[in-house]
């Protein structure tokens, strides 16, 4: 089960916790496009715990697009980098 938290001050802070897949990325998308242009989009991942590959291919998307990942783990951050490189 994937739990969102949004706080916002300059900047919007959404920490994501527990386990993320591909049928959450489509409320996350929504919660992000609903912020007012302009603002930092922050993901926080620290207490993500488990990803799939459709949510890797978004936070790649999010990072390109300009999102900061904090406390991205280390595997999710292996995956993305292996992902960039073109190997899945």
């Amino acid at each position: 089960m994937l739990k969102i938290t949004r706080a916002g001050n300059g900047e919007v802070v959404f920490k994501l916790s527990g386990r993320m897949g591909a049928e959450n990325l489509g409320e996350l998308e929504t919660l992000i496009s609903a912020e007012t242009s302009g603002r930092r989009i922050v993901l926080d991942l620290k207490d993500l715990t488990l990803v799939d590959q459709d949510v890797v291919s978004f936070l790649t998307r999010c990072e390109a697009e300009g999102r900061q990942l904090k406390n991205c783990p280390a595997y999710i951050r292996e995956w993305i980098t292996r992902q960039r490189r073109g190997g899945q």
